[in-house]
């Protein structure tokens, strides 16, 4: 590591590039620290455009305002839509009361596997890693992923349950929940930003909203559906 420090310190400033026109002409040069302000100037769009944001780091008051109001607004669309799936349980909900406690760790865990998901899938795309010839073999690896963490989850929420509550079988609807949210949240955060790709529009930009809403959906018409199944 300290090798690979000083040998970028001995290079910084040194000429990578000549610059020169048809005339062969020399009009300038590349060097290795306009190559490292690059990369650091993408990496950080990218990390904006993870996040729905375009704006400058010192960007004036308005701009922001208005980058972030329009990604807001949709967060809040989806909200409402996450609202009305929990409203269609409202007698379930009131008939078993810890339905409620529980229904915020399926859409956490699904939200937080589908935005690692999605993360991979932007930057591998960014990179240019992405290709059809292993975007099917990138599917089958996170759908395994999921069923995976779903699996090792599962277990440790339906035993926290069952101890907590002392319901097993509110234990077991949780445990199927958590199984089917997150091998859909790792699903959606694959698809989601291919099709965006595929439609010609940025997936970095806003992906997020899009599949914690469907992580969030999924999750409580899992939950709440098997509850509404089961228990009542």
């Amino acid at each position: 590591m300290q090798q690979t420090l000083k040998w970028l310190d001995y290079l910084r400033g040194k000429i990578l590039s000549p610059v020169i026109n048809k005339q062969g002409k020399l009009l300038g040069r590349i060097t290795i620290d306009d190559v490292v302000d690059v990369i650091k100037d993408e990496a950080d769009v990218s990390y904006r455009q993870l996040s729905g944001l375009e704006e400058d780091t010192f960007a004036k008051t308005s701009v922001a305002t208005k980058s972030r109001a329009i990604w807001l607004g949709l967060n809040l669309i989806t909200a409402f839509a996450a609202a009305f799936v929990i409203d269609i349980f409202r007698d379930t909900i009131a008939e078993v009361v810890t339905l409620a406690v529980l229904m915020p760790i399926v859409a956490s865990m699904g939200g937080v596997a589908a935005t690692q998901t999605l993360t991979i899938m932007v930057r591998g795309l960014a990179l240019g890693q992405i290709e059809r010839s292993n975007v099917l073999w990138l599917i089958k690896r996170e759908a395994l992923v999921g069923l995976g963490n779903g699996i090792i989850w599962a277990i440790v929420v339906s035993l926290v349950s069952a101890w907590w509550f002392q319901d097993y079988i509110l234990a077991q609807i949780i445990a199927i929940a958590m199984v089917l949210n997150l091998f859909i949240a790792v699903l959606s955060g694959v698809s989601v930003p291919l099709i965006l790709r595929f439609l010609k529009l940025d997936p970095g930009i806003g992906g997020s909203v899009i599949v914690t809403t469907i992580t969030d959906i999924a999750g409580f018409v899992s939950f709440l559906g098997l509850a509404t199944i089961f228990l009542t």
